[in-house]
């Protein structure tokens, strides 16, 4: 079965604790952190000292999204801060490889996001990495719609890995509703990242939006 990875970015701010303890009843297999440095993309969210306050509040996994232009100087922080996994951009890391390493050899597993316009070659020649994210959606907001194009690449990345014998997870994220879905599983997805479609219609709908995702 799918795993969902539910993101924060559409959570009520004002209520992250409240939040993050709605998708851990409903079932959540990891919480989804989408740190933004109004930078490498046109939005900021959060950084280490906040997720260091929200690491009491969920026994869930940690799932960091780096979309910043620093992550080399900065990666200790949020490892620091609690978190368990960290996913980077191909496009904005200088030192790739580097950054892959290091995230590992802290104790955390690390991941390689792709952007739409980033072609997926880039990982052949990256070391063993836990996870590959693919955008399908420029990242920086929420809500925004599902970019069919992508649907080729994550069927690439899949491919790739099992040519290569590799064992890491197919992580999606961008536009992700019930209505699509099953197409982005059928085509390689292990985890689906999703805010919008977790949170619409508010707190009390969470559990069902969950259900109704995992089934879609």
């Amino acid at each position: 079965m799918v795993r969902l990875a539910p993101s924060l970015l559409s959570a009520d701010f004002a209520h992250l604790a409240r939040d993050m303890a709605a998708l851990q009843a409903a079932g959540a297999d990891a919480l989804h952190l989408d740190v933004m440095d109004g930078h490498f993309v046109p939005n900021m969210t959060f950084g280490p000292p906040v997720i260091a306050a929200l690491r009491p509040m969920t026994t869930l996994p940690l799932d960091a999204h780096l979309m910043i232009t620093n992550a080399e100087t900065t990666v200790a922080s949020y490892i620091t801060a609690g978190v368990n996994h960290i996913t980077v951009h191909a496009e904005a890391c200088t030192h790739l490889d580097r950054l892959i390493t290091l995230i590992q050899s802290r104790g955390c597993t690390a991941g390689v996001a792709l952007n739409p316009a980033t072609p997926p070659d880039v990982l052949r020649y990256l070391p063993q990495m836990d996870l590959v994210l693919v955008m399908t959606v420029n990242p920086g907001f929420g809500g925004q719609t599902f970019l069919e194009s992508q649907m080729e690449k994550i069927t690439w990345v899949r491919n790739f890995r099992a040519e290569r014998g590799l064992s890491f997870d197919i992580q999606v994220d961008g536009g992700i509703t019930q209505d699509n879905i099953g197409h982005v599983v059928a085509a390689g997805a292990d985890i689906i990242v999703a805010g919008s479609a977790v949170f619409k219609g508010g707190i009390d709908q969470i559990s069902r939006n969950m259900a109704r995702l995992r089934h879609g």
